[in-house]
């Protein structure tokens, strides 16, 4: 993915946070990467509170990763949380085990031969974002060596395009770990091909976008959502829109995230706003609260985004998958894009299918969302079929057991 188009084509303010167009600024990521990670690494001391032998391990490797697959461990009682040993879980940090990388250091000798082979079959690219590979070294051999020390029954991932999740995957085949992996958010024509021995996706909407991304390995079961169980007995039933969520991504741009603040507060001075920016945006918003005092903020590492979505009737974002969340709650939800960047339109395909509509200037936004603060229909989640398998039918808001059942006997099958 690092080398596709669509992310060589992110806007320059994105890229700049991952991999900076500066050489002199990329080796400084390198060099802090260097010293923090792999240097740090060595000193750190791992203190697992869990026992990782003969588990089955439930690797994460982010605070959405966790709260989709937390209750597997509640499920399985030989299961257990990993992560690697720096990286970061939100306020999950505490709670997962760690896999020791210190040997990761060891395997940076193969970084030259590596850039220069990257720089054959992928051009400029390879040495455009050098950083990302020399991030990427030696994931594969400290995973294998900590599979066969450790031994798991197996591995589940709720990732397949990370990074570490992808050397995890490639470790467990070559040491012959079953694995499989639970869908956490929706996902697109530009991941890699599904590899696993067991995929528990959500709906026929994921499955068909992985047949476009290669061909399907393993067993594929369609299980619904999981992690939406306990908030689809609450779908929203207010007939009318009082309540207005405002959720950002990294790509949407400050400028345009700010106009539709203030455009949206100042034609609808009767509605309760909530500004919530993705977890890992890293931009100071105080400018908003001082320029708008009535605005309400929703903090995305404190707060899940169902819980987020519990507390209002309509949504206006751009490309992520809240969209999808939303209209599961029946909360009318209303795409609007923060911005000109045109790479990532429609990223996940939800206007196209019909599962929102788009409003293409903040004129369109405003009648839209007038529209449902006279009338919100009660209907809405029926459009989400097609996204979660189990909806309007006996299992839903029972995705979390058909999932369990499901691993249990593939877990009896593997063994």
């Amino acid at each position: 993915m690092r080398f596709s188009p669509l992310f060589a084509g992110l806007p320059a303010r994105t890229l700049e946070g991952i991999s900076p167009r500066s050489v002199w600024k990329r080796l400084a990521k390198v060099a802090g990467y260097a010293a923090l990670r792999l240097v740090g690494n060595v000193f750190r001391p791992i203190r697992n509170a869990e026992e990782l032998h003969g588990k089955v391990w439930l690797y994460v490797v982010s605070q959405n990763n966790y709260e989709a697959l937390h209750f597997l461990r509640e499920a399985l009682p030989d299961a257990v949380l990993v992560a690697g040993q720096s990286k970061q879980i939100g306020r999950y940090n505490q709670q997962v085990n760690r896999l020791s990388l210190r040997r990761k250091l060891l395997y940076y000798g193969q970084f030259p031969g590596a850039l220069v082979g990257l720089r054959k079959t992928e051009g400029r690219l390879a040495w455009r974002f050098f950083n990302l590979i020399f991030n990427a070294i030696g994931y594969y051999e400290v995973y294998c060596r900590a599979l066969r020390h450790y031994q798991p029954r197996a591995v589940v991932f709720a990732n397949d395009h990370n990074d570490d999740a992808r050397a995890l995957l490639l470790a467990c085949r070559a040491e012959g770990v079953p694995t499989a992996y639970v869908q956490h958010a929706s996902v697109s024509a530009s991941f890699p091909p599904l590899g696993f021995d067991l995929s528990l996706l959500e709906g026929q909407d994921a499955l068909d976008k992985y047949h476009q991304c290669g061909p399907v390995q393993g067993r594929v079961e369609l299980v619904g959502m999981p992690k939406a169980d306990v908030f689809l007995t609450q779908k929203n039933q207010q007939p009318t829109v009082q309540r207005v969520g405002i959720a950002i991504n990294l790509l949407d741009e400050t400028p345009a995230i700010t106009e539709a603040i203030d455009f949206l507060l100042r034609e609808f001075p009767t509605l309760a706003f909530t500004f919530r920016p993705h977890p890992g945006d890293q931009r100071d918003f105080t400018f908003l609260r001082q320029q708008h005092p009535t605005l309400r903020f929703s903090d995305a590492r404190q707060e899940s985004v169902f819980e987020f979505l519990h507390q209002q009737d309509a949504l206006v974002a751009a490309d992520t998958s809240t969209h999808l969340e939303a209209t599961l709650l029946n909360v009318a939800s209303i795409y609007y894009r923060f911005g000109t960047h045109a790479g990532t339109d429609d990223y996940y395909g939800y206007v196209a299918h019909g599962l929102v509509p788009r409003a293409r200037s903040l004129q369109e936004l405003g009648t839209l969302l007038r529209q449902y603060q006279q009338h919100k229909p009660l209907d809405l989640y029926q459009r989400a079929a097609y996204y979660n398998a189990t909806l309007g039918t006996i299992d839903e808001g029972h995705s979390q057991q058909r999932a369990v059942r499901l691993l249990r006997e593939w877990l009896k099958e593997a063994f």
